[in-house]
């Protein structure tokens, strides 16, 4: 049975999040754990990710939320071959205005091609980050790229609740893994 591992955002994911619906929805996902969702270090976040890969009971399919994808890119030669792809929705700017200062070691994250199937997901009018800056990172990371229309940050304000639109496009992007 494959595994998902959820990875939140700057603040972690609330009750209206759609991450944690999915995760209340099915126990193959399971949220990683850093010492701290309000004040971000990499290399903290590295380990919690780390941590919770070696725990999974198969690799994983990283599904991972703003800050988060930051994290996957950064720490994407390090889990190669222990994760079997990332589905990453609303990647941020870290040169945008809107990019939390607290965040500012996840900034320059690498810009060459992940050694793994991605999948990044944007919204038309993501405060985070413009669909250009998005569709330069699907060139540069070799991903596959969907823009899903003007749904903000794709987060718990944007009013998606389960997201079923986010749940269709992961369901597709997981049977690619194993077809």
């Amino acid at each position: 049975m494959t595994s998902f591992i959820t990875l939140p955002g700057i603040g972690g994911s609330g009750e209206t999040h759609w991450q944690t619906h999915w995760e209340a929805s099915d126990p193959c996902f399971t949220r990683f754990h850093p010492s701290d969702w309000d004040k971000p270090h990499l290399a903290d976040w590295q380990d919690a990710l780390e941590r919770q890969i070696d725990n999974s009971p198969s690799p994983p399919v990283l599904v991972a939320h703003s800050l988060a994808c930051l994290l996957v890119a950064h720490a994407a030669e390090t889990v190669a071959g222990r994760v079997m792809g990332a589905f990453l929705v609303a990647v941020p700017d870290p040169a945008s205005a809107a990019f939390p200062a607290a965040a500012a070691s996840f900034a320059n994250p690498p810009r060459h091609r992940l050694p793994f199937p991605t999948l990044i997901v944007a919204s038309a009018n993501d405060p985070y980050a413009t669909p250009d800056y998005v569709k330069e990172r699907a060139e540069e990371w070799d991903a596959g790229f969907v823009e899903i229309g003007p749904c903000g940050h794709i987060n718990g304000a944007s009013g998606l609740g389960i997201w079923d639109q986010g749940r269709m496009l992961f369901g597709a992007f997981c049977a690619g893994l194993r077809s």
